[in-house]
């Protein structure tokens, strides 16, 4: 066992991830968490419960520590996302080809796997309820606060997984250069659930992602295992304070959602309303993620983003996947294996932040319109007839292992090809309405 002493900070899901691949190196692993053990008690009231979706890259990571099969009766499969329109119809938009499928998992159960899974390693340790107070990530020397007292740790090498808001990522701000973009928009969430039916089933078609699209704001819902279901509702802030009262909660939602508030139920709406606080979204573009072979940060520490992709958890998870093979390639020398992650991850970093970004705007905006659909029939048809040279955005982002920056260059590109075919296409039929009104007007006088 190497005499290395790893610490990661955060006990979360990219944190427990890499504490197993990094277990499995026999490397010696300590891990702390500020928050209680979630396995001895729940959660405390408020705690955002909201499911994540799981794509084949958040897939291939369990896998190969070996925690798929023990997640997936916990997991329901979403083949499409179903339109609710304001007036109750509904129309599905797929993911990709109609037999894939993404995967709403409940996070906490997924947490709890991971943890279980870590701590069968004899040289892994969790401490909960551990809270950083202050670091020298040059010399490795950390401080926490457990239940009132001071405990002060070396460590070799330092993992900051420890979320948007991460200290370990404001340490790496004062003692390197590293760039910082920090962006929330103006947009938050409120969580609602749903329960099951009388007959114990579940209240919605369980495989869609069902969403609300009204241009300026947005409410999604998914299905859990237990047959409940998860209901995120995103508007503007402003929105949120122009809701004064019960009542005015329950006009806006007889106006906008009214199918959606027979699911709640008015009273449940009614009750919940004094407790609605909308959470803040954030976008987080940095770099570098390192400092030598001294301290590296991923997952939301090094890349936070709107959750609209279903790709925070997944590019944490293969943020994982990248630094356990550059490990191998380097044979665990971590100033080499963090130099190279810097340098190849930051690209595709970048790039699925910006992606959430304009996802976030397809699913509350562009999917009412008209010409969406039709360039979602068009890059469908293509992607039949060229399945290898054409592969729409979410399909390359979801159901292949195709690097984020490729993706959203591949976007452009296509996205440039769909908009000539409609302006292409328009004008034919602009030409053949001329041509087939002068055929007519000269018919006409020659019959005259």
């Amino acid at each position: 066992m190497s005499e290395k002493h790893l610490v990661i900070v955060g006990a979360g899901l990219v944190g427990t991830l890499n504490a197993i691949l990094l277990a499995k190196r026999n490397l010696t692993v300590s891990v702390y968490e500020k928050r209680r053990d979630l396995r001895r008690e729940p959660p405390p009231s408020g705690r955002r419960t909201t499911n994540l979706a799981l794509t084949s890259r958040g897939m291939a990571a369990l896998k190969q520590v070996g925690v798929a099969e023990q997640i997936a009766p916990y997991q329901v499969a979403m083949f499409a996302r179903m339109v609710h329109e304001v007036d109750g119809t509904m129309h599905p938009l797929y993911y990709g080809r109609k037999e894939q499928f993404i995967l709403s998992t409940q996070r906490n159960k997924l947490n709890e796997i991971l943890l279980n899974a870590a701590e069968k390693f004899p040289n892994l340790t969790c401490f909960f309820e551990h809270k950083l107070t202050s670091c020298n990530l040059k010399t490795g020397q950390l401080e926490f606060l457990h239940k009132g007292k001071k405990v002060r740790v070396q460590a070799d090498v330092v993992f900051g997984n420890d979320g948007a808001h991460s200290t370990i990522r404001l340490e790496m701000m004062k003692c390197s250069l590293m760039d910082v973009q920090q962006i929330y928009v103006p947009y938050g969430y409120i969580e609602l659930p749903v329960a099951k039916t009388k007959n114990n089933d579940f209240a919605l078609e369980p495989q869609h992602l069902h969403l609300w699209p009204r241009d300026d704001f947005l409410m999604l819902c998914t299905a859990n295992w237990d047959r409940t279901f998860n209901i995120a509702l995103f508007m503007r802030f402003e929105t949120f304070s122009s809701l004064k009262t019960e009542d005015d909660a329950v006009e806006f939602f007889k106006k906008h959602f009214p199918d959606a508030l027979a699911l709640v139920g008015e009273k449940n709406l009614r009750s919940s309303f004094p407790t609605w606080c909308p959470y803040p979204m954030v976008t987080i573009k940095c770099s570098p993620y390192h400092i030598e072979g001294k301290a590296l940060i991923m997952g939301d520490a090094a890349h936070a983003m709107l959750p609209f992709l279903a790709q925070g958890v997944n590019s944490g998870f293969e943020d994982c996947m990248l630094l356990n093979s550059l490990l191998d390639i380097h044979k665990d020398n971590f100033a080499a294996a963090f130099s190279e992650y810097s340098r190849c991850r930051k690209a595709d970093a970048h790039a699925v932040c910006d992606l959430t970004l304009y996802n976030f705007l397809e699913m509350r905006q562009l999917v009412n319109t008209k010409t969406f659909r039709l360039k979602k029939k068009l890059d469908n048809i293509l992607h039949a007839i060229l399945p290898n040279n054409w592969i729409p955005l979410y399909s390359m982002v979801a159901f292949t292992d195709i690097r984020y920056h490729i993706c959203k260059q591949r976007k452009q590109y296509q996205d440039q090809i769909l908009n000539c075919i409609l302006v292409l296409g328009a004008a034919l039929l602009f030409f053949l309405l001329i041509t087939t009104v002068i055929w007519v007007y000269v018919s006409w006088d020659r019959h005259w």
